[in-house]
């Protein structure tokens, strides 16, 4: 199958495509787009990001997103719109961003700048999360010239000017199909279905493939571990797994919905919730990233499950032959095992909505606010009637081989009047509860003091109390 997209509004075709080599390698190998950096590739320091454009729901615009090129795959761009840097530049005429950058001295090595320029794009043309300040906005590409300043400015300066994508619609409705496509590259295969039935069953003739949303995990699998994968099953045109349904009872995700998608859902149904999601990776991450792959990868630091895990989520995951439905937590059984047969694929995470009796905190705490890894996660949903608590749950990504509940600390906490006291006992209890392990990020020590003082946190912050700098920021101190 021949993998086809438009550049510069036109029409690319690559035959024979290795179903994981990256758009980074292209670009700078095959077409020689040498503007497109590789700094990481891993997706963490952002010179490499591109813009992509899909149709909406709607079918009658462009949605724009920036991406990191060096763990997208090749067959991922298949039916969209693509733009590096080199695409910005008209008859010789620079943008009006990259001519406010230029003027003010927003490059210096240069290394890293058609990064920038990508993700400040971006924003100029209303691509996913335009709405962000321009700090976070750029959170995800690094300047190791520490020249943060005047690109900043040149963000704040430059105002919006929206791009014209009428006649690209079209030229993307032309590439659009409707079944599903697919490849081969020697003995491998790849896949791209376009309805959740498709994918199930693909997966019942191929158990063992490997199902990519948004590569931000498996892309590190082939650019740092080097590693082949014989079959795989790209998702992100299902429509049924991208939908957001949102009623009183609470907020239903499809598990292709990116977490940048997701955001102000997110927010609406907890402001920590949206603060927890705004710090997830930098925006190229969460452009592309999706709530069922952090999920189904099962790792002890995804930022996602203790908080999701904490509000009382459940899981569907589905086969041909149906579905099942679950507490999310009894997902994860062991560290690298998940409750999740070879046929069947992580479908929706449904989370209720809380009530108004719940008090709720959720903090994740990391070497570097923004873009970096979990060292510790901490979620908890107290349910408190007349002062006392009547229910407690409480759940913890990195301090376990899963992402994993407090019980001695829940129980601690339940049928017990909401007092400092009681919080101090459930500190102790939740000490109980965790061996953590010591590495790069934190050690076992600091762990166990850091999540004990995150429950303390949540007393303070529900006497209204100012505990962080952030509590301070947010409240225009």
């Amino acid at each position: 199958m021949t993998v086809r997209f438009l550049l510069d509004d036109a029409v690319v075709e690559l035959a024979e495509v290795d179903p994981t080599a990256t758009l980074l390698d292209h670009l700078r190998y095959r077409m020689r787009r040498t503007g497109t950096k590789e700094g990481c590739a891993e997706g963490d320091c952002g010179a490499c990001t591109v813009l992509v454009g899909e149709l909406d729901s709607t079918e009658d615009a462009v949605t724009w997103r920036a991406v990191n090129a060096c763990i997208l795959f090749l067959p991922m761009l298949h039916g969209k719109a693509l733009l590096t840097v080199e695409s910005l530049v008209k008859d010789g005429v620079l943008t009006p961003l990259q001519t406010c950058m230029a003027e003010n001295g927003s490059s210096q090595c240069g290394f890293c700048t058609p990064g920038f320029v990508m993700s400040l794009h971006g924003r100029s043309i209303g691509a996913t999360g335009h709405t962000l300040p321009v700090a976070d906005v750029i959170a995800g590409n690094l300047c190791r010239c520490t020249g943060y300043g005047p690109i900043l400015a040149a963000g704040e300066i430059v105002a919006p000017y929206p791009r014209d994508d009428a006649p690209l619609v079209a030229r993307l409705k032309a590439l659009a199909e409707t079944d599903t496509v697919a490849g081969r590259f020697g003995d491998r295969r790849w896949f791209i279905p376009r309805t959740a039935t498709a994918l199930a069953d693909l997966l019942a003739q191929y158990p063992d493939a490997r199902i990519v949303a948004g590569a931000t995990d498996i892309g590190l699998w082939v650019t740092k571990g080097l590693q082949t994968i014989d079959t795989l099953i790209f998702v992100g045109d299902i429509a049924e797994l991208a939908r957001i349904d949102e009623t009183p009872d609470g907020l239903t995700l499809g598990a292709a919905v990116r977490y940048a998608d997701a955001h102000d859902a997110f927010a609406r149904l907890h402001p920590d919730l949206g603060e927890l999601v705004r710090r997830l990776g930098g925006l190229q991450v969460r452009n592309a990233g999706t709530i069922g792959g952090n999920i189904a990868n099962g790792s002890p630091i995804g930022d996602g499950p203790p908080a999701f895990i904490a509000l009382g989520a459940t899981l569907t995951v589905r086969s041909a032959e149906g579905r099942r439905t679950m507490p999310l937590e009894d997902y994860f059984i062991a560290y690298g095992k998940q409750d999740r047969c070879p046929n069947e694929f992580v479908e929706s995470l449904h989370i209720p909505r809380p009530g108004p009796g719940d008090v709720i905190h959720i903090s994740k705490l990391a070497r570097r606010f923004d873009s970096d890894i979990t060292a510790v996660c901490g979620a908890f949903k107290l349910t408190v009637r007349d002062d006392r608590i009547a229910h407690a749950r409480v759940a913890f990504g990195g301090m376990a081989a899963t992402p994993k509940r407090a019980v001695g600390c829940e129980a601690a906490l339940t049928d017990q009047p909401f007092t400092l006291a009681t919080i101090q006992t459930a500190m102790d209890a939740l000490r109980a509860d965790y061996a953590p392990l010591t590495d790069v990020r934190g050690s076992a020590a600091y762990r166990i003091d850091a999540a004990a003082n995150l429950l303390l946190r949540l007393w303070y912050k529900a006497q209204g109390e100012t505990v962080s700098v952030l509590d301070l920021e947010s409240a225009g101190g």
